[in-house]
């Protein structure tokens, strides 16, 4: 198959990675401040998919790490090819597809890199990978991360609520504190972790192309993305990151435990903090393995909430099962497009086709913005309502309140008579 026909296609299924990629991961940033009502749920997407393109021109060190440290490329390794590039992104693909489906949050980032693994083993031989790298860039951060972010998150909700904790100064008694403070806070911190998203996920993808380039030989060993693979990933998982991922949203924002604002808070910080960190070390971090850590550990900081062990459970069986789930596919694509240009197109066409098959099998039970999370008051935060407008509101509330109450009164007298 010519070269160039093969280095598009990869493109453009790269491309279709961070799509679903900006889907799958909408849930990280905007699932909390939606349960808690903070934002609207079009609203809350529509911000993410914005900050999501600011952040991916932000920093390109995760790029780099995808580009040149887990597969080998260059002269000082093994020249990977466009045909296993576009193996392992089948992989990535296809099981990012079927944990949309079920409503697990599991890390695209160990999709993409379990793909590529599988495909590069089968394809060229297990000397290909690059351990050292795949261990202190990928294996050692998702053990590590989700831990520390829970725990920092468990320790920010137990600070949250103890600060802004009130007592009767004369019975000692707790007194009901809402903490609406924290809902208005929760837009600024998940529009931090949406920033944040950008700048560690959408580097996968301009890693995978930067990779494909090199091994096409039309770009430098070594060197980082170009200027329009950063712009073409940014709209793509911005347009991904808009399309909402509505499962997901539901699972992380009502299936692992019941949201407050103060917890939320807390969560989305530790969550930012985490990736911030990560993306400026060039650690390709799993985004959302930290996200769901942070949550489940602002569940256990609050007192009176419990957190749903079984769906975590089904998760973490779900992140445990990533990598080999995609390296499987990704080495079986890989033996299919060593073939020739017939295997490249079964390959094609069985992925298109389970693709498809996946998404209109979702209609037969939709899940959107109307349903993905019941809120009662979804959307107070972002009522910034002018002085006399509210001013207006009040007074007519108050005299159609009057009116009703002048009208019950003139009824009874009449009942009376």
């Amino acid at each position: 198959m010519d070269i160039t026909f093969m280095v598009a296609l990869v493109i453009a299924l790269a491309l279709f990675f961070d799509f679903t990629n900006g889907f799958h991961d909408t849930a990280n940033a905007m699932a909390t401040p939606i349960a808690t009502g903070a934002i609207k749920p079009k609203t809350a997407v529509t911000l993410a998919a914005i900050l999501n393109l600011v952040g991916a021109f932000l920093s390109t060190e995760v790029a780099k790490t995808v580009s040149g440290g887990i597969i080998r490329e260059g002269s000082d390794g093994i020249q990977i090819t466009p045909d296993i590039i576009f193996a392992g992104l089948m992989g990535a693909i296809l099981w990012n597809m079927i944990t949309w489906l079920k409503g697990l949050p599991s890390s695209s980032s160990h999709a993409l890199f379990g793909g590529l693994i599988g495909a590069a083993i089968a394809g060229i031989g297990f000397n290909s990978i690059n351990l050292e790298g795949l261990m202190q860039k990928v294996i050692l951060p998702a053990i590590f991360a989700p831990l520390i972010a829970g725990i920092v998150a468990y320790v920010c909700t137990r600070l949250a609520y103890a600060l802004t904790s009130r007592h009767d100064p004369e019975t000692g008694s707790k007194l009901t504190q809402k903490r609406g403070g924290f809902r208005t806070g929760q837009i600024f911190t998940s529009s931090l972790v949406a920033l944040a998203h950008g700048t560690n996920d959408a580097q996968k993808t301009m890693g995978i192309i930067t990779l494909v380039l090199i091994a096409a030989g039309t770009q430098e060993t070594g060197s980082g993305p170009q200027l329009w693979v950063i712009a073409a990933c940014a709209f793509a998982i911005a347009i991904g990151t808009y399309a909402g991922g509505w499962r997901i949203i539901r699972t992380m924002g009502a299936g692992l435990t019941e949201v407050k604002p103060a917890q939320g808070f807390a969560a989305e910080t530790s969550t930012a903090s985490a990736i911030l960190a990560s993306s400026h070390l060039g650690f390709a971090l799993s985004t959302t393995q930290v996200a769901s850590g942070s949550v489940i550990g602002s569940g256990m900081g609050r007192k009176g909430t419990s957190v749903r062990w079984s769906m975590v459970g089904k998760i973490a069986l779900g992140w445990l099962f990533t990598l080999p789930a995609a390296g499987i596919v990704g080495a079986l694509t890989a033996l299919l497009v060593k073939t020739g240009v017939i295997g490249v197109l079964i390959a094609a066409v069985a992925g298109t086709a389970a693709v498809l098959f996946m998404f209109f099998y979702s209609r037969k039970s939709a899940v959107g913005h109307h349903n993905a999370i019941e809120v009662e008051e979804a959307g107070q935060a972002v009522r910034f309502a002018k002085k006399k407008a509210m001013a207006r509101a009040r007074a007519h509330a108050k005299a159609k309140a009057q009116a009703n109450a002048d009208a019950d009164a003139n009824n009874q007298k009449e009942t009376q008579r």
